[in-house]
């Protein structure tokens, strides 16, 4: 009778345990999402500056058709991306564009005095920093999902309820590891 009892006991504590660690990879995943929402808002606003930058840039520097339409082609790929790495590489691609497109206002003293162009810059600044730090909390979940997933005994029980690792946001390039700076 003794024995039924601790076999019992140590029954319970397997499924307590193998609940509890359940409970945890599916507040990993629900975090990880969250952040990915966190990082869609920023770059949400950042697509929606966008246009408004280049029709400010515009208006100073009319025959840099080929850049604003390099812009407005990388912005809309950004939005179209799909999945962690896709998103990554063509934000990448869009902030790349972005320099070129302060490298050309720096040209136009006027443009850089317009309280319009300033006020944007500073906004792109602003969402720039919050992108940043979505990415940071992304990655950190991730990571902290990830670990948990690879981890023994936990792998085993994550496999068969379907836990996959999820990817990181990660910037490509080590030369693009800085956040754009605009100096006017």
């Amino acid at each position: 009778m003794q024995a039924s009892w601790i076999i019992l006991g140590v029954v319970v504590l397997l499924v307590l345990w193998l609940i509890a660690m359940y409970n945890r990879l599916v507040t990993l995943r629900n975090r990880a999402k969250e952040a990915s929402s966190d990082i869609d808002v920023q770059l949400k606003r950042r697509y929606d500056l966008i246009p408004n930058l280049v029709n400010t840039v515009k208006g100073y520097a009319a025959h840099e058709k080929e850049l604003f339409e390099k812009v407005t082609e990388a912005r809309a790929r950004a939005m179209g991306a799909t999945g962690m790495h896709d998103k990554a590489e063509k934000e990448n691609m869009l902030s790349q564009t972005l320099k070129s497109l302060f490298a050309v206002a720096e040209a136009y003293p006027d443009l850089k005095a317009s309280a319009n162009f300033v006020e944007l810059q500073r906004e792109l600044r602003d969402t720039e920093d919050k992108i940043q730090a979505a990415r940071r909390f992304y990655n950190t979940t991730v990571m902290a999902l990830n670990t948990s997933i690879e981890s023994f005994p936990i792998n085993l029980m994550a496999g068969m309820f379907g836990f996959k690792k999820e990817e990181f946001f990660e910037i490509e390039e080590p030369a693009q590891r800085a956040t754009p700076q605009v100096k006017f």
